[in-house]
């Protein structure tokens, strides 16, 4: 299932529940139990991978926000600098991301949901 939001494309992960048939694994002989239990199995390792490859993915897009985060406050830094030594004044810092706006229904401050600045 595909999601498109703001121009980029977004993978969902369809999750379905599934009930063992138990019809099926009650008649069933030996041999067809094995083979249940090794697709069941083989299902499960490849599920692993994707998620590994899910975390993978999601570490790599928060390293890429965390890295244009910090090029943003860096840019600021000076242009700060420059005004408090004009004005005589300390920079003033809003306290405000973006990200903050992700975190808005979260019970905890912007500040604490972001991490140590």
């Amino acid at each position: 299932m595909l999601f498109y939001k703001d121009g980029f494309q977004e993978d969902l992960v369809h999750c379905q529940k599934t009930q063992p048939p138990w019809e099926f694994l009650l008649s069933a002989s030996r041999t067809s139990l094995q083979s249940y239990e090794l697709s069941r199995l083989s299902h499960a390792a490849n599920l692993r991978k994707e998620i590994g490859a899910l975390l993978d993915q999601w570490l790599e897009e928060n390293a890429s926000a965390m890295l244009a985060r910090w090029l943003m406050e860096q840019r600021e830094r000076p242009s700060q600098a420059l005004e408090s030594a004009s004005t005589g004044e300390p920079p003033l810092r809003s306290g405000h991301a973006v990200s903050d706006n992700f975190f808005a229904d979260r019970s905890g401050s912007p500040a604490a949901n972001r991490g140590p600045s």
